[in-house]
């Protein structure tokens, strides 16, 4: 046992002893992948295409494990497209492609970036920006320096001739076109003549005589490349006058037959350096292989060699071949030592198989500890993996969210900019069917057409908008506690006519006549409306739709349905109908595929649910569950606004669902009065004899009375003073202290005669007391009364903002404190043309029907009436003030255009803005 310990720790020595010779190349990293590129070049000139390849030779020695292929297509271009086909099946990592022609190659450059293999357009571009990169020279500025250059030769006047390259060549048109416009920028400067070519010596030979005699004035020749440069020379030197014209080339390559060599010798007076890009295009190609970051466009500077700078650059360039062929030498010094090291390996790896093999006894003892190693040595391999792969799946899921917020930022910049045409085109429709002159049915009908259509487009970009609000979370819940029965049977008047005109049974079945819990009118509103639009939209003519309410107390929730007869939604929609912007296989159910999903959207933000069953042929039914009560930080203290449909933008629309009776503006019999009395039988009794003469809504207690009053804003209040919980006094101080309600005449009714009783009523707030027993002829009198003089009131607000002054004075009245802020934020926004109702009632915290009633009781006029006039009223001003033009006055005061200004103000004065300025302005001395 001991002989075996002994022969175990030589042997392992011995090991310890080859693992110190196999030095750090054992714990080398793994060899980095190997890459495969392939070259199509299809450039003319063999000193080019040879510099070019010693270029990509040279930094390609500094990636052994990159696989490399050329395919020289040898000035064909037919032949470089089938050589890039060869590529693409042979299997490639990245395409380097150097051009002739750029047109026929285009389509094939496409087809292999669109496949996912980068490519990198090589000194001569393609007709298209679908590449990876780009690595050239500018041929616009080489064609720029050698006019700037050739001007201080010939001392800024001359006749220059130049020598193009092959038509069609990208290098060829970018040098003429930036030579050109060089010269343009030189006027001592005359381009006499061009000569074409095929970039080859030959082609200037043969062309270039005729050009020069019939051109004796020629200073300077200006060649594409430097070969064409030395055929112009030779071409010059047998015409006799290369003491006189002197030649320009392009490339200054270095070597005995290159531009550099060229300059020394005196054949032509400059080259233009433009750099093959050989090393550049492989330094990019690994940059884009190794994922690194790179430039897409890859500019190589360009400069003038000539008589100054020549053994310079000549020396440069000799010195750069010289450490080339060093690199090259080491290279092959360090291959060999490679193999050397790897055949000594192989020695050391066969001795050391041995030692192992003679250990086997040695070793025994040790196996269970080297078991314990190896498994935790795999275990940490396997946690490394897992964390790469987290990574990895993170990295992904960082890019998607960047994709996702690229597509979110476009839809909000595309709602964005949709508002503005909206807004002219609804503005001229407004102005042609409100303000202009009568027009005949039929065009008023398609006008009408129009403006519905695009208040539909308006629409979708709000349905867009808050699509991107959901997604990015920047909608807030502000809830308050509201009567949801009330709430949705507001919406479905909404669709009443519609369905009506369709032959529609639009039913509402709720459960309990009071439905109370916590919710967001603005999100519920868009919900419900979506809902109802989806159904109104599939349910046939003849059809039916219902919507129920059911409360589910012991679960806290409440339960809305909404069921429709229509054809039913199939089994593949079923599983996307809730997916953005898709839009089903239905017949005649196309639409923006936005409605359904931002409803779900919406009702999850406030933590409800919404879930559907459809049967083909049956009809569908969504099914809307609501938790009645929500979290504080969900909840709001304001009072809740009425809802509005987003459908309708415009007050005559709003008006079609709203009739102007319920606003008393001067037929009392349909008005809206509120009788609020605790006692069944006076309660009866008082809407038995007004309903003849009003429309009537009773409530049995005060709180109850409040709210009815906040969601309905009715004409007249008659309340009794005795109730239990809430008196009537204390009903007609938070009514008056309201002023969403303020405006509303308040009538008690009590037992109490006492005067100090009635004076305590006054005081309160009421606008009439009267004790029990009343005469009920004397209360239907003093009803009308009331309702005559709140008509009296609203024309003397009226008159109060028609004056020359728009602002309202302040005053401590809630009347008047809400006409205040009502102008205060109009006049601030007065510049917007698309300030709406929405906007407006948004700032005063109400909703848009509960504006829309509380300015048409005070005033008798609608919201959009209101800013009209106060357009106008401003305008008077404006228009007295020096330095401000018609059209200014316009276009500060939010109109679309100065005609419809023009209109508005002829058809509220009389008399046209210029009419109106030269009445009011006195003539200079």
């Amino acid at each position: 046992m001991i002989l075996a310990a002994r022969i175990a720790c030589w042997l392992l020595l011995s090991w310890v002893v080859v693992a110190g010779l196999r030095g750090p190349a054992a714990q080398a990293a793994p060899a980095p992948p190997a890459y495969r590129i392939g070259f199509s070049q299809c450039t003319n000139g063999d000193a080019w295409r040879l510099a070019m390849l010693a270029g990509m030779q040279k930094e390609l020695s500094f990636y052994p494990q990159v696989r490399f292929q050329m395919k020289d297509a040898h000035y064909s271009t037919a032949q470089q497209a089938q050589d890039i086909r060869d590529f693409l099946r042979e299997g490639i990592d990245l395409l380097i492609v150097s051009a002739n022609e750029a047109e026929p190659i285009t389509p094939l450059v496409e087809e292999v970036y669109n496949r996912g293999i980068p490519v990198v357009i090589l000194d001569r571009r393609t007709t298209s920006k679908l590449y990876t990169a780009y690595v050239g020279g500018n041929n616009q500025e080489v064609g720029q320096m050698a006019s700037r250059y050739a001007s201080s030769l010939l001392h800024q006047r001359g006749n220059v001739l130049e020598v193009l390259g092959a038509a069609g060549s990208s290098p060829a048109v970018d040098r003429h076109l930036g030579f050109v416009r060089g010269l343009a920028a030189l006027p001592g400067l005359h381009l006499a003549a061009q000569v074409p070519s095929d970039w080859e010596r030959p082609s200037v030979l043969r062309a270039l005589p005729p050009v020069l005699r019939a051109h004796p004035e020629v200073n300077l020749i200006f060649a594409h490349n430097d070969r064409l440069a030395l055929g112009a020379y030779q071409v010059c030197k047998q015409l006799g006058i290369s003491h006189r014209v002197r030649v320009v080339g392009v490339d200054g390559l270095p070597g005995p037959q290159g531009g550099i060599q060229l300059v020394q010798d005196g054949i032509i007076t400059a080259t233009l350096l433009y750099s093959p890009g050989g090393e550049e295009a492989i330094r990019t190609a690994m940059h884009i292989l190794r994922r690194e970051p790179y430039h897409k466009e890859n500019i190589l500077s360009t400069m003038v060699i000539d008589s100054t700078n020549v053994q310079t650059m000549k020396l440069q360039t000799e010195q750069l071949a010289s450490q080339q062929q060093d690199i090259q030498r080491q290279q092959e010094l360090l291959r060999s030592q490679r193999a050397t090291y790897a055949s000594q390996q192989l020695v050391l790896y066969v001795v050391a198989g041995a030692l192992l093999v003679a250990a086997g006894l040695g070793l025994l003892a040790w196996r269970a500890l080297r078991a314990n190693r190896r498994i935790t040595r795999m275990l940490a391999g396997q946690n490394q993996e897992i964390r790469s792969q987290r990574n990895q799946i993170e990295d992904l899921a960082e890019q998607a969210r960047k994709e996702t917020e690229a597509k979110l930022r476009f839809f909000t910049n595309f709602s964005h900019e949709l508002r503005t045409p909206l807004t002219l085109m609804l503005g001229p429709l407004e102005e042609v069917l409100t303000a202009g002159p009568p027009l005949p049915p039929g065009q008023r009908h398609e006008l009408s057409l129009v403006r519905r259509n695009a208040q539909r487009l308006l629409q979708l970009v709000n349905q867009l908008m808050d699509f991107r609000k959901i997604d990015v979370g920047k909608m807030p819940v502000r809830a308050t506690e509201g009567n949801l029965v009330v709430f949705v049977r507001e919406i479905m008047d909404m669709f009443e006519k519609t369905a009506r005109q369709r032959g529609i049974s639009l039913r509402f079945l709720p459960a309990e006549p009071a439905v109370w819990l916590w919710f967001d009118v603005n999100i519920l509103d868009k919900v419900f409306f979506n809902l109802l639009a989806n159904a109104l939209k599939f349910t046939p003519e003849r059809g039916q739709i219902a919507v129920s309410i059911e409360p589910l107390p012991a679960e806290g929730q409440v339960r809305v349905s909404v069921e429709d007869t229509g054809p039913g939604i199939s089994a593949h929609d079923q599983a996307h109908i809730f997916e953005w912007f898709y839009q089903g296989q239905t017949p005649g159910g196309k639409g923006s595929g936005m409605g359904l999903a931002l409803a779900l959207g919406l009702t999850r933000l406030h933590q409800g649910q919404l879930t559907f069953r459809s049967l083909p042929g049956q009809g569908t039914t969504f099914v809307l569950t609501l938790p009645l009560a929500l979290p504080e930080a969900l909840r709001s203290a304001a009072p809740a606004p009425m809802p509005v449909s987003p459908a309708f933008t415009l007050d005559e629309e709003l008006a079609e669902t709203l009739p102007d009776a319920a606003f008393a503006t001067g037929d009392t019999s349909a008005a809206l009065v509120l009788v609020i009395e605790d006692n069944p039988e006076v309660n009866a009794f008082l809407a038995r004899k007004l309903r003849p003469h009003f429309q009537v809504q009773t409530a049995a207690d005060g709180a109850t009375g409040l709210r009815l009053a906040a969601d309905t804003i009715p004409d007249l209040v008659v309340c009794d003073v005795m109730m239990p919980d809430l008196s009537g006094l204390e009903v007609v101080s938070q009514l008056k202290g309201d002023w969403r309600t303020s405006h509303i005449p308040v009538v008690l009714l009590t037992a109490r005669s006492a005067p100090e009783q009635q004076v305590e009523g006054v005081q309160a707030g009421a606008d009439l007391y009267l004790t029990k027993p009343f005469n009920p002829t004397f209360l239907l009198e003093s009803l009308r009364t009331l309702l005559g003089n709140r008509q009296r009131q609203r024309e003397h607000f009226r008159r109060e903002l028609s004056t020359d002054t728009a602002t309202v004075a302040p005053a401590q009245r809630p009347d008047q404190k809400f006409l205040a802020d009502l102008t205060a934020i109009v006049e601030a926004n007065l510049a917007r043309p698309d300030l709406s109702v929405d906007d407006v009632a948004h700032s005063l915290g109400l909703s848009r029907v509960q504006l829309y009633r509380k300015v048409k009781a005070v005033l008798g006029t609608g919201v959009s009436d209101f800013i009209q006039g106060l357009r106008l009223t401003k305008s008077r001003q404006l228009l007295l003030e020096d330095g401000l033009t018609i059209a200014e006055v316009a276009y500060q005061l939010g109109f679309s255009s100065p005609a419809y200004f023009s209109t508005s103000f002829r058809g509220r004065y009389q008399l046209s803005p210029s009419e109106f300025r030269a009445l009011h302005t006195t003539p200079n001395a």
